[in-house]
C-alpha cells in the first residue's frame, strides 16, 4: 500500500507539471507538444533540472533561471495538489486498471477546474474528449476487473453521461425559460443590442443564463466514467462546494452578484465521489462495476 501511494504520488507530481502546460496553452490555441517548456518572460528554455516538479521552484526559490523574474507559486501548487489526489486514488484504488483510470479522471478534472477558474470556459478537447474517453474505456475496465457483461457496463456508462449531462441542462434551460417569463435579463444574457434567443435558434437550447455549457458536458464526461449513481453524488457534492465558494467570496469580495465558474466545483464533487462517495449505495454500485 505504502509502495502504490508512493507511486502514485511521484507519478501525480510529474502529471501535475505537465498540467500547468496544458491549462495555459489549452486556452490559447497552443501546441501542448512542442515547444518545450518555456519561460513565459524571457522566453528561454527551461533546463530539465530546472523543471523537476515542486523541488525546482524551492532550488532556485521561485525565480526563472535564466533571467531571474518571479514564478508564480500556483504552479509548484497545483503539482503538490495533482501527486496528493493521484496518491489519494492509489491508497482508495490501488495501482489498477481502474486506479489509473480514475488518476487520468482526476488529471483531465484539475485540468477544467484551473482554466474555468481563469477564464470561466472549460475546453472541448477535455470535456467531449474525456467523453468519449470514458465510454471508450470505462465499460472496457469494468469487464476486464469486475467481470461485468460488456453491454451491461457499456450501458451505466451511457445512463451516467445522459443523466449528468441532462440533469444539469435541464436546470439551465428551465432556468433560462423562467427568466424569460419574469422578464429577468443578466449582463450577459442576452448581450447589449440582442434579442433573447428563440425556439428555432440554436441558442435557445443551448445558451443559459449563469450556466455555461461547457459545464453540462463536463458532468456528462464524469457521469461515463462514475455511472449514474455516481453522477447524482457528484452533483449533491458539487451543489455544497458550489455554495460554500459562493457564499465565500461573497464575504470576502463584499459584491453578492461576481460570477465564478461552476466547474470547479464539478470538479471537487467528482474527485470527492471517487475518493470518499457520500452515499453508500454510490461505493456499493461503483464497487460492482469497478472492483
Amino acid at each position: 500500500m505504502l509502495w502504490s501511494v508512493s507511486a502514485g504520488l511521484l507519478f501525480g507530481l510529474l502529471v501535475g507539471s505537465f498540467l500547468n502546460v496544458v491549462i495555459y496553452r489549452l486556452p490559447r490555441g497552443e501546441s501542448i507538444v512542442t515547444p518545450g517548456s518555456r519561460c513565459p518572460e524571457c522566453r528561454e528554455s527551461i533546463r530539465p533540472w530546472q523543471n523537476v516538479p515542486v523541488f525546482s521552484y524551492l532550488w532556485l526559490r521561485g525565480r526563472c533561471g535564466a533571467c531571474g523574474c518571479k514564478i508564480s507559486s500556483r504552479y509548484p501548487a497545483l503539482e503538490f495538489l495533482t501527486g496528493v489526489l493521484f496518491a489519494a486514488v492509489a491508497w482508495r484504488w490501488g495501482l489498477t486498471a481502474q486506479g489509473l483510470l480514475f488518476m487520468a479522471v482526476t488529471a483531465a478534472l484539475v485540468a477544467a477546474a484551473a482554466i474555468d477558474f481563469d477564464l470561466q470556459i472549460i475546453p472541448d478537447e477535455i470535456s467531449l474528449g474525456g467523453l468519449a474517453a470514458g465510454l471508450l474505456l470505462a465499460p472496457v475496465v469494468q469487464t476486464l476487473e469486475a467481470g461485468s457483461p460488456y453491454l451491461q457496463s457499456l450501458a451505466q456508462s451511457v445512463a451516467g453521461a445522459l443523466i449528468g449531462g441532462g440533469v444539469l441542462w435541464s436546470v439551465g434551460f428551465l432556468h433560462a425559460r423562467i427568466s424569460v417569463a419574469t422578464g429577468r435579463t443578466f449582463p450577459h444574457w442576452p448581450g447589449e443590442g440582442e434579442e433573447l434567443p428563440r425556439p428555432r435558434d440554436a441558442d435557445y437550447w443551448l445558451w443559459f443564463p449563469g450556466l455555461g455549457l461547457g459545464d453540462v458536458k463536463l458532468l456528462a464526461m464524469i457521469g461515463s466514467f462514475v455511472g449514474p449513481l455516481g453522477v447524482i453524488d457528484t452533483l449533491l457534492a458539487a451543489s455544497i462546494v458550489g455554495l460554500v465558494v459562493g457564499v465565500s467570496l461573497g464575504v470576502l469580495k463584499r459584491n453578492w452578484k461576481s460570477p465564478f465558474g461552476f466547474g470547479p466545483s464539478i470538479a471537487a464533487g467528482a474527485v470527492l465521489t471517487i475518493l470518499m462517495p457520500v452515499s453508500p449505495l454510490v461505493l456499493g454500485q461503483m464497487g460492482s462495476s469497478f472492483g
